[in-house]
């Protein structure tokens, strides 16, 4: 019996997201297929997190056990072999047995991207939220930083939780900005956390966006957080702009 950490990538805008559904294409279900297969059996596989749908990784993280002999370079091509082409097995690496994806994880690092140009790319409309006004880019880095360290999230978080606390710690919260050929600007947002409440990284943004367009002043962003008021915070950002980078053990 083998434990193995899986890194994988995938395009999430045709998936309900990762966590198996009763209904709808899911990343776990396709890989837990695939490992089935493998395995001549049913294998569970514990995500590091559950990305929403339409939500895009670069670095998910998964743990599975098999008792079928393979070593992790094998798995990795027999996986790639077998998954659709919006999922990839980026690496595979032995693991401790008690290995978990979700409860080992000790930060998770995600990035949103927004473009602000009168068109968007089409190569860049799946994975970046399209922005046709003019933004203060200077004004988000600033209130973006505000949001470093301990701090109640509640406002930032969407209904149907059931968390014991909304306490979150974030270890960088910046902004960054480039001119795209076009003339446009293409924003990205890196934020990386000891754990994100559901569609906080989101709401964080449509916030953000608030203060790029001059409805909320940068030091508001502080009256918002110590609310604990979802009313008080801007829209959910779009899925398709979110991508989990990497997580961290």
């Amino acid at each position: 019996m083998a434990t193995f950490k899986i890194t994988l990538a995938y395009d999430g805008s045709d998936f309900v997201g990762w966590q198996r559904q009763p209904a709808g294409r899911s990343v776990q279900a396709l890989v837990e297929d695939a490992l089935s297969r493998i395995e001549s059996a049913p294998v569970a596989v514990v995500g590091a997190g559950r990305t929403d749908a339409g939500v895009h990784a670069l670095g998910q993280v998964a743990s599975a056990t098999l008792t079928h002999p393979i070593d992790a370079a094998a798995l990795r091509r027999a996986l790639n072999a077998t998954l659709p082409s919006d999922v990839r097995v980026r690496v595979v690496e032995p693991a401790a047995s008690d290995f978990n994806a979700r409860y080992a994880a000790r930060a998770k690092t995600y990035r949103y991207r927004i473009v602000c140009s009168d068109i968007i790319s089409p190569f860049d409309r799946r994975f970046a939220w399209h922005l046709a006004e003019p933004i203060d880019v200077i004004a988000m880095a600033e209130a973006a930083a505000r949001l470093e360290g301990q701090h109640d999230f509640a406002a930032f978080q969407s209904s149907g939780s059931d968390v014991a606390t909304t306490v979150r710690g974030i270890l960088r919260s910046q902004l960054t900005c480039s001119t795209d050929v076009g003339g446009g600007e293409q924003i990205a947002y890196d934020v990386t956390g000891d754990g994100f409440l559901r569609h906080m990284v989101r709401t964080i943004v449509g916030t953000l966006v608030e203060v790029g367009a001059g409805r909320l002043a940068p030091d508001g962003l502080d009256g918002v957080v110590a609310s604990r008021d979802r009313s008080r915070a801007g829209r959910t950002a779009p899925a398709h702009g979110l991508c989990l980078v990497e997580v961290t053990y």
